[in-house]
């Protein structure tokens, strides 16, 4: 296959937009991404991901949403990574074919968690199968193992990997083991990207040699992460740890309200004046107070962002 450009840097896993009655809004996707490049200096985006409730959505709802995302990138976007993951390898199948249809510039498939795969042997047989529908597209494994359950070092699922994936490129790494992120990117050839996605020990990752991160927060929080990679990179660690310590700080709060997928969905409403709307059942809204106060608390954390965005 030829060799894309690699992406590196942050990628905000997008919010799925929403109505009140649960249907998809694919209007707010160009303004979204219009927030994300001009106000975050974001320009690459995981789609159909945890944070875009991608389980909650039917195989027929995150094909429009694949399809509307990479339409409304163009140009604007450098990569839009495509999570094709389902429980069903047919359906992962399906979707990774109309990634590649729409022209994503990736997929990305995390471990099914009904039935798990028990060890790195069967894990990297579905994965196989799921990027051999889509073998034009560079694939990306999405561990996250406190959903999934599936706890197989990764560092042993990339033995060998790609001569049985050709088309393997790398780690969404969302899992807070990084002796097996260690391994995994010490592994990893020069064309593949080993993503970090835990958002508040990015710097932690950093170190360990992450070369792009791939979080929620990087929706509302992308310009001031942005500082703390060019910190790292030109080796001010006192700027890049107190970047990195705010961070902490204001998930240390947002976590006295349950910082789930509500509570960060309905903090991204609030800072950025998108219309995305509640999550879908099981997940809970959230009282748009709680919002307001951990966005008031973000604003005491990162007192340069504009007062209007709260309102």
């Amino acid at each position: 296959m030829s060799a894309p450009k690699k992406p590196t840097g942050l990628v905000a896993a997008t919010f799925t937009p929403l109505t009140t009655q649960g249907e998809i809004i694919l209007s707010e996707i160009g303004p979204y991404i219009d927030y994300l490049t001009e106000k975050q200096g974001v320009r690459n985006i995981f789609v159909n991901g945890t944070t875009g409730e991608s389980m909650s959505l039917s195989v027929a709802e995150r094909k429009k949403l694949a399809e509307e995302w990479c339409s409304k990138a163009k140009g604007k976007m450098e990569h839009v990574i495509v999570n094709v993951g389902c429980l069903s390898l047919k359906d992962s199948q399906e979707l990774a074919r109309h990634a590649a249809e729409v022209e994503a510039d990736a997929i990305a498939a995390m471990a099914p968690f009904f039935f798990k795969p028990n060890n790195a042997d069967v894990l990297r047989t579905f994965l196989q199968e799921v990027a051999s529908a889509a073998p034009t597209l560079p694939f990306y494994y999405y561990h996250i193992p406190s959903l999934t359950g599936v706890n197989v070092p990764v560092r042993d699922l990339l033995e060998d990997i790609q001569s049985v994936i050709p088309s393997f490129r790398g780690v969404k790494f969302s899992g807070t083991d990084l002796m097996d992120f260690g391994l995994c990117v010490s592994y990893s050839p020069p064309n593949w990207t080993i993503f970090y996605g835990v958002d508040e020990q990015l710097l932690s990752a950093l170190v360990m040699g992450a070369q792009g991160a791939v979080g929620s927060t990087y929706n509302y929080l992308g310009s001031h992460i942005n500082k703390l990679v060019s910190a790292f990179e030109k080796g001010d660690l006192v700027e890049a740890r107190t970047i990195q310590f705010k961070l902490q700080e204001l998930l240390k709060y947002a976590k006295t309200f349950g910082f789930d997928l509500g509570v960060n969905k309905q903090l991204m409403i609030q800072l950025s004046g998108l219309t995305l709307g509640p999550p879908r059942l099981p997940v809970k809204p959230c009282p748009p107070a709680h919002a307001l106060s951990i966005a008031q608390k973000f604003q005491s954390i990162f007192p340069e962002q504009d007062q209007s965005e709260l309102n």
